[in-house]
């Protein structure tokens, strides 16, 4: 504790901020100010609470992860103010019989939170991993609209009595070739071409967004640790960079286990007393390397156990021999995990899958660490 430390809790909005400061010396933060979305109106307030104090003090500054990113945090980083992000979850909530949630309490709870470190910051990422981070965002955006599209041309044929019997799988070439020679007329007809217009302009925009992801995966700082994470199964270029640049640090936890807490892929409990429950994830971390690790867990409910494709094989070329070995390892367990589970504990396929996602992680903690062992 810093008796000449002022923690100035910020309460972000798009047009306004809410500030308090707490010291240790005070029962409660101080009065609540309303400023502009400005950093330089934060710097007056500073000034001002310099003078009010009556003495030289350092100021904290904190305000939780949301939709103003990390800008204000370099701003004022810049102007030689310490600032740190908080994580939403992990600040302490005033507990009481009713819901009391307001800028003037998110702003003290804030400054406390900061005085008595009862938060967890949030990792700042380095400018180019947050731009490869967005751009690897953008890419997902499209990828919603597309499936979105696709949703849509097929609710338009079956509404219409257009059903397609060849195979049980749609977007091949054959179901595409299907699509385009419809016996559509009129109005249905433009309708028709409108959405495959749409699907064919954003599928055509997701292969050039995709190349330009393999050119940032070929960066110096990305290229050796995207090549090791494509050395386990399911996990491709997109999977390995989007991981790499969401986390940042690896060695910022200090267990597997954290990691995968921090991914929301660790089960949640609700016990008390000698009772028991157990319930589902959390889902309480980044959702996006999330969704992509249980996407990747899917691979492993294909194939043998011990096999390595072909497809494998190619990308683990050109990977140091323990790199290779410890990612083999990890493949064949946990390949014989899933299948224990579902064919020898009758376990739900997703619920397998999940599992599978969830040591996945620890396993890709562990490369990135060199924890190997």
């Amino acid at each position: 504790m810093n008796y000449n430390t002022v923690y100035v809790g910020m309460d972000v909005h798009k047009e306004t901020f809410t500030l308090r400061y707490f010291t240790f010396d005070m029962t409660q933060p101080s009065a609540p100010v309303e400023v502009n979305a400005d950093y330089k109106q934060i710097l007056k307030y500073l000034d001002s609470v310099r003078r009010i104090l009556g003495k030289d003090c350092q100021f904290l500054c904190g305000y939780e992860a949301g939709s103003l990113g990390y800008t204000l945090y370099r701003q004022l980083r810049e102007h030689h103010v310490d600032c740190v992000i908080l994580a939403p979850t992990t600040i302490p909530e005033t507990r009481g019989k009713k819901k009391l949630k307001n800028d003037k309490r998110d702003s003290g709870n804030i400054a406390k939170a900061l005085a008595y470190r009862t938060y967890s910051p949030v990792h700042i990422p380095s400018p180019q991993d947050e731009e490869v981070k967005e751009y690897i965002r953008m890419r997902s955006d499209h990828k919603i609209a597309l499936k979105k599209v696709k949703q849509q041309i097929l609710s338009f044929c079956l509404r219409h009595g257009y059903r397609y019997t060849a195979t049980r799988h749609y977007w091949t070439q054959e179901h595409m070739k299907w699509l385009r020679s419809l016996p559509a007329e009129g109005v249905y007809k433009d309708i028709l071409e409108e959405y495959m217009g749409t699907f064919t302009y954003l599928s055509d925009k997701i292969k050039r967004l995709d190349q330009k992801i393999e050119e940032f995966a070929q960066k110096e700082e990305y290229q050796e640790p995207v090549k090791k994470l494509c050395c386990f199964i399911g996990i491709k270029t997109l999977t390995a960079l989007t991981t790499i640049v969401e986390v940042g640090d690896f060695k910022r936890f200090p267990a597997a286990w954290n990691f995968s807490s921090y991914l929301g892929l660790m089960p949640g409990e609700d016990s008390s007393g000698s009772k028991e429950k157990r319930l589902g994830i959390t889902k309480a971390g980044n959702a996006q390397v999330r969704k992509l690790l249980i996407e990747a867990a899917q691979s492993y409910s294909r194939g043998s156990v011990g096999n390595k494709s072909r497809a494998l094989k190619q990308r683990q070329e050109g990977n140091p021999p323990g790199v290779i070995n410890y990612a083999d390892r990890a493949n064949e367990r946990l390949r014989r995990k899933y299948y224990h589970m579902v064919l020898g504990n009758g376990k739900k396929a997703n619920v397998a899958k999940t599992a599978v996602a969830r040591e996945l992680s620890c396993f890709i903690w562990g490369m990135m660490t060199e924890n190997m062992a």
